[in-house]
C-alpha cells in the first residue's frame, strides 16, 4: 500500500461510480434496466479519465463473453415466443400420461434437467419450463404436486454446469480461456450427469421419504 501511495481522485470517482451503480441497481431497478446503469458508469469512467478507451476495448474476454451471450439469450428468448419451448415441454410430458407419480417425477426431472441446453438463464429456464412440467404433473392421479415442485426447483442449483452459457458467471469462466470449447462440453456432460445421477439417487428417495 505504501508503494501505491494514497487514494487519489481517479480512486474516489471510481469509489462514487460504484457506490452509484450499485445504488441504482437496488433502488431503481423498476425505472432503469440494469444494462443501462453498467453503460452508463462505463462512460462515466472513461469521460473522467479513471480508465482509458483503449483499456476498454482491450479487454478482450468481456467482448468475447458479450456478443455470444447476447446472441444466446435472445436465441433462447425467441424460441419462447415464437411458443417452441412451450410446445417442447407439453409434448414430453404428454407422453408420460399413464406413468405412475414416482416415474412421473422422475421422468419430468430428468427432462427439466436436460432441457437446460436451450436456455442462457436459469430465470427465462423456470418462466418457460416449469408451469408446463407442473401442470403435466397435475394431471397425475396421486401426484403430489409440492413434491414434485421441489424436486423441479432443486435440479435449478446444479444445472448450470452443463453448458458454457447455462447461468450468469458460466460465461465468465469460459472466457477466461482455462478450458476450451471442446473440453467445456464434454465436462460440462459429464459432471451434469454426476450430479444429476447423484440428485436421482439419493436426493428424489430422500425427498419421496420426507413427503
Amino acid at each position: 500500500l505504501a508503494k501505491m501511495g494514497s487514494i487519489g481522485g481517479r480512486e474516489i470517482i471510481m469509489a462514487v461510480l460504484a457506490m452509484g451503480a450499485l445504488l441504482s441497481w437496488i433502488f431503481l431497478k423498476d425505472q432503469v434496466q440494469a444494462t443501462t446503469v453498467a453503460l452508463a458508469a462505463i462512460c462515466m469512467m472513461v469521460i473522467t479519465k479513471v480508465v482509458s478507451w483503449d483499456d476498454v476495448v482491450g479487454y478482450k474476454g468481456a467482448w468475447n463473453v458479450l456478443a455470444w451471450f447476447a446472441t444466446l439469450v435472445t436465441l433462447a428468448d425467441g424460441l419462447n415466443k415464437t411458443g417452441f419451448l412451450k410446445w417442447f415441454a407439453q409434448s414430453i410430458s404428454g407422453s408420460m400420461q399413464g406413468l405412475s407419480p414416482t416415474a412421473t417425477m422422475v421422468g419430468l426431472v430428468v427432462v427439466f434437467f436436460l432441457s437446460h441446453y436451450m436456455f442462457a438463464s436459469v430465470t427465462a429456464h423456470v418462466a418457460a419450463m416449469l408451469p408446463v412440467m407442473l401442470a403435466a404433473a397435475m394431471s397425475v392421479p396421486n401426484m403430489n404436486v409440492p413434491l414434485m415442485s421441489m424436486l423441479l426447483c432443486s435440479t435449478l442449483g446444479i444445472m448450470g454446469v452443463i453448458t458454457p452459457y447455462g447461468t450468469g458467471p458460466s460465461p465468465i469462466y469460459y472466457g477466461s480461456g482455462y478450458i476450451k470449447g471442446r473440453d467445456f462440453w464434454i465436462l460440462g456432460a459429464v459432471f451434469g450427469l454426476v450430479y444429476l445421477g447423484a440428485f436421482l439417487l439419493i436426493g428424489f428417495p430422500w425427498n419421496l421419504a420426507r413427503a
